[in-house]
Order: C-alpha cells, then sequence, then structure tokens
C-alpha cells in the first residue's frame, strides 16, 4: 500500500488549494489495489469497459461498493448502455443525442435519474469520440430535455503530444463552453473532467472539478 498512500499524499499537496475530486483510474489495476486506495481515503472510482468494471464492482465488499462513486470513463457503446445505468453513478462519455436518449430509456426503466457528462472532442483528434463544438450546441437543447438524463457538465481529454500552452487553451476552451451553455439555457452545469496523470495539473489551474488519474496513483 506504500506507493499508493504515498502517491497520493504527494497530489494531495499539490493540489492543497483545490476543491478537485480525483476520480482513481482503475482500468488497469486489480480489486485488491481499488481496495488499497478506498482505505487511503479515495471514493470515486472509474473505469473504461462496462464488463471489467462490473466484474470488479461485484467483487468488492458490500460496505465498499456502498461508500464508493463509480463513473464510466470510456467509450460506451449501445448494447452496454442498460448495465451501464445499473452499475454507474455517472457516465462522463456521452459523445452523441443518440447515445443520451438511450441513457434516458434506461434509466427510465429502473426509475434512474442518470448522472452524465457530455464528452467534447475539443481538439478534433480522428481518434476519439465526442462532441464538436458545433455538435454540442445542436445536441445540448435536446438532451437537457430528456427526464430520466442529468447533464452534470463536461469531459474532454487532450492529446499527449500537446505543448503546456496547448493544454491551457484546451481546458480553457471547454471551461469557456460551459459558460456559454450557462448562459444560453440558464443552467447550472458545474463538473469540468478534464485532466489525467500526464495534464492534470494544468487543468487544474484552468478550472477542472474532476481529473482521472490511473498511473499517477497506482505506478
Amino acid at each position: 500500500m506504500s506507493n499508493i498512500k504515498e502517491n497520493i499524499e504527494q497530489i494531495r499537496q499539490q493540489l492543497a488549494h483545490s476543491q478537485v475530486k480525483i476520480i482513481a483510474v482503475t482500468k488497469y489495476y486489480g480489486v485488491d489495489r481499488l481496495i488499497e486506495a478506498y482505505d487511503v481515503g479515495l471514493r470515486d472510482f472509474g473505469e473504461n469497459k462496462v464488463l471489467d468494471a462490473i466484474n470488479k464492482i461485484e467483487s468488492l465488499p458490500q460496505n465498499i461498493r456502498d461508500d464508493s462513486t463509480f463513473h464510466l470513463i470510456g467509450h460506451l457503446q449501445s448494447n452496454k448502455v442498460k448495465k451501464a445505468v445499473k452499475y454507474f453513478d455517472i457516465i462522463h462519455s456521452v459523445d452523441s443525442l443518440k447515445l443520451a436518449q438511450k441513457i434516458d430509456v434506461e434509466a427510465k426503466a429502473i426509475n434512474k435519474c442518470q448522472k452524465i457528462l457530455l464528452q467534447v472532442n475539443y481538439a478534433k483528434e480522428e481518434s476519439k469520440t465526442g462532441f464538436s463544438v458545433e455538435g454540442l450546441f445542436e445536441a445540448y437543447p435536446e438532451i437537457r430535455k430528456l427526464k430520466n438524463v442529468k447533464i452534470e457538465g463536461l469531459m474532454t481529454m487532450a492529446p499527449k503530444s500537446m505543448s503546456e500552452n496547448e493544454l491551457y487553451a484546451l481546458f480553457d476552451g471547454v471551461k469557456k463552453l460551459k459558460f456559454e451553455l450557462n448562459s444560453k439555457y440558464e443552467d447550472s452545469i458545474e463538473e469540468l473532467s478534464m485532466g489525467m496523470s500526464q495534464d492534470y495539473l494544468e487543468a487544474v489551474k484552468c478550472g477542472s472539478t474532476i481529473i482521472r488519474l490511473g498511473k499517477k496513483i497506482f505506478d
């Protein structure tokens, strides 16, 4: 447990003046490592793949399951929506109106209001999914009408090859999108899920409220 505890302490010292939420990304790590992270105080856990996550969640002691928040941060296929809605508290990777509508249907079926984030492909990477800026403004008014979906905020991923200045521009751009949506629709979405192990410090400086850390915590 020593490396996880030391890593978390270092991260918390770096973020001492921030209220940012840390998600421990456990996609490459087993249940035992998740429990170690829980034991040093983390309560938010992120997974990329629905079925892998379900196996881990169901293997956890009940008290940890009940006391933790589970985030789906990877691409969600439509045929996995029903299971995702059942097991995840927040889905970060909603990248189309069609997917949001599917989530709404499945959430209604179990009398749940599913919290979601809208994924924005701000860097226009062909290898990544997510709304374009134009697509986000087209889909947003339709998604916000859904009764069993609650938009909590926006999510984005930065290309690994970006310079520090480019990272600041990207993260600041997504923050401005949040403000524009809130202003246009008189909404109060708050969350910005921005920043991973290689760029979380830049993301936090730009107003990120959620960072997604894997290697930084577990390696």
